[in-house]
């Protein structure tokens, strides 16, 4: 996945805080960059001497950088009129086209500017904006969209209006992104995080951005000023396409921790009590390996259960389990989704992909 971080030059960070936050984001595979250049509360002066090394560290990395475009935008980097050719001579490599733009002016800057990208806000996006620019000849190739963010408490979209504007967009081959809010150092005046999903204010950030991939999100931005190390990491980690649980282990059999670690993807005829991988016998037939009996207890939700030996040929079954079951002599529990995750498994649809990260300190054996 494509996926940002957020600078805000003139705001919250110093100069040496906003180059080492984009170092490290480089350094641990994060390729864009979201900057919003009319934030009232800017110190222009400030921004005027430090965007120029920003845009220089960041065209020596090759990443993205998005900026968001109006009038304000031209005259604080001394630009006589809205000339694309001129951002992108500064080294801004996507404009974000939100108010003011004819769906015959997009169109028109696709075809004449093919050195540039523009962005669409996907949070106001509709069916007849849509139908607009294709009837006006837009080239989608060089358009994706990006969600707004909800500096105030309560402003944030809901799952629904998301979801709801993904879909329109995608149906048109436009990828979409989204922000989730840091619980580093947030962003001013109002310090309340940056999310475009109100649920996700005060969240966990990379259980935030786990969530919008399972929503259908094809790139996540870290909107706030100073996110932690973690986040960052945990962003450019990112894994696109598919419902990654966090889950510890509940076995040490080699055999079965080499199974958990594959991608798998959930069966099209799709089970009541459990979600099936369509797989897994299949790789631990290819492992030429077999389960034995372990930890075959009760099956509450949220468990990631093995079929051992005793099932016969479905041995290596693997399957989540979303409705509580007994213990079964022929079935292992071999890890839990953590409690704080299970909300994403109603995601894991048929035919989806997902996957479990174990980090090591969760081993509870």
């Amino acid at each position: 996945m494509d996926n940002g971080i957020s600078l805000y030059p003139g705001l919250d960070n110093t100069p040496a805080e906003n180059l080492a936050l984009l170092e490290e984001a480089a350094h641990d595979g994060i390729r864009r960059i979201f900057t919003s250049l009319h934030i009232p509360e800017t110190d222009v002066s400030a921004l005027k001497q430090e965007i120029g090394t920003l845009l220089q560290a960041a065209r020596r990395h090759g990443m993205e950088v998005i900026s968001d475009v109006s009038p304000a935008t031209c005259q604080l980097l001394d630009l006589p009129d809205f000339n694309p050719t001129s951002f992108r001579m500064l080294g801004i490599t996507t404009l974000r086209l939100d108010y003011g733009f004819s769906a015959e002016e997009i169109a028109r800057l696709t075809h004449r500017f093919p050195e540039m990208r523009f962005q669409l806000n996907a949070s106001t996006i509709t069916r007849r904006i849509l139908k607009d620019l294709q009837d006006a000849g837009t080239d989608f190739s060089r358009i994706d969209a990006l969600h707004n963010f909800y500096p105030r408490r309560g402003t944030g979209l809901s799952e629904q209006s998301l979801v709801h504007a993904n879909i329109l967009l995608h149906r048109y081959g436009i990828r979409v992104g989204a922000f989730v809010a840091s619980q580093g150092r947030r962003r001013s005046p109002l310090k309340d995080g940056l999310p475009t999903l109100e649920e996700h204010r005060d969240e966990a950030a990379e259980l935030s951005a786990r969530h919008l991939v399972a929503l259908g999100c094809d790139s996540v931005f870290l909107a706030d000023s100073l996110p932690t190390a973690e986040e960052i990491q945990g962003i450019g980690q990112l894994q696109g396409d598919q419902v990654t649980l966090h889950a510890r282990y509940m076995t040490k059999d080699p055999v079965q921790r080499e199974l958990l670690a594959h991608t798998f993807t959930a069966r099209l005829d799709e089970a009541r009590d459990a979600i099936r991988a369509q797989e897994s016998r299949r790789l631990l037939r290819e492992m030429h390996a077999r389960v034995l009996p372990d930890n075959a207890t009760t099956h509450p939700i949220g468990a990631v259960t093995i079929d051992n030996e005793g099932y016969g040929r479905y041995m290596g079954e693997l399957q989540i389990i979303r409705v509580p079951q007994p213990s079964d002599p022929r079935t292992n529990v071999a890890a839990m989704i953590d409690e704080s995750e299970c909300n994403l498994l109603q995601y894991i649809t048929p035919g989806r992909k997902f996957s479990f990260r174990f980090a090591p300190e969760t081993d509870i054996i």
